[in-house]
């Protein structure tokens, strides 16, 4: 399998940055994280699967017009150490969470020809309410599987929504005090985020779809009853004491070989 580029470039000077940016902003970007044959690989497998799911009822969930929510099997190439417990990845994560996290989601967010601006909106609730500024307790970490341009739909998100009241964040975006940035990425490109934050999915203009792959994240204690993660027994038993740990996951003999998509409320 292929594997990632050494991590060894990031300095843990920089893992403190990328910390730094993500409690401030909400988000950092990690530039050239994974090596660009990765991705190539992942995207060919991907449009595979994306064409299996979109002949197969209930195989992709509905996100508005001409936008949908897939959830990745858990097989090569997506079932890979060096992307869901990357070192630099963790090593960020690490920084930010105060206690134990696993790992609960693999999916791919997919704008395609004609879709639409989605409204400003939140992934998650507070933990208590808006009053109350909520701790990283959930973070999505997002990489396209192709080049992200303002024409094919980037990832538009209000910096430092995250620790705002929710009505105040829309109102400063809404006056013109936060701006909407657009997250144009390469092959290999990471961010991490906060989905406390405000953001919103913009229009996929070409005739191509945009895979941007979500993993998720989350507090150890924290209940996620939309997404799952399904892991075979084989793979799963092949895997070090430490990274199981990290996943909160079904363990079954055998994948499934349909898949209805459940997860389709997601904002807040």
């Amino acid at each position: 399998m292929i594997q990632t580029i050494g991590t060894a470039k990031f300095t843990g000077a920089d893992l403190d940055r990328f910390a730094e940016e993500l409690n401030r902003d909400g988000i950092c970007v990690i530039r050239s994280l994974f090596d660009r044959e990765l991705i190539e690989e992942w995207a060919s497998a991907f449009d595979e699967l994306f064409r299996k799911r979109h002949n197969q009822p209930g195989g992709l969930a509905p996100r508005e017009q001409s936008r949908y929510y897939l959830t990745l099997p858990w097989e090569a190439p997506f079932a890979n150490t060096e992307v869901f417990a990357n070192s630099v990845i963790l090593g960020v994560l690490d920084r930010v969470f105060y206690q134990e996290y696993r790992m609960v989601q693999l999916g791919a967010d997919i704008p395609v020809q004609g879709s639409t601006y989605q409204e400003l909106h939140r992934d998650f609730r507070p933990l208590f309410s808006d009053q109350i500024v909520t701790p990283l307790y959930a973070l999505a970490v997002n990489f396209p599987l192709v080049e992200v341009t303002a024409e094919n739909g980037p990832f538009q998100m209000a910096r430092g929504t995250h620790i705002l009241p929710r009505e105040e964040g829309l109102l400063k975006v809404a006056a013109g005090q936060i701006p909407i940035e657009s997250f144009y990425t390469q092959l290999g490109d990471v961010m991490i985020r906060s989905p406390l934050a405000l953001h919103r999915g913009s229009p996929n203009r070409t005739n191509k779809p945009r895979p941007m792959i979500v993993m998720g994240y989350v507090m150890h204690w924290l209940h996620t009853s939309k997404v799952d993660l399904t892991v075979p027994q084989q793979y799963y038993e092949s895997l070090t004491e430490e990274t199981r740990q990290l996943l909160r996951t079904h363990v079954v003999d055998k994948l499934p070989e349909l898949k209805a998509e459940t997860y389709i409320n997601f904002k807040y």
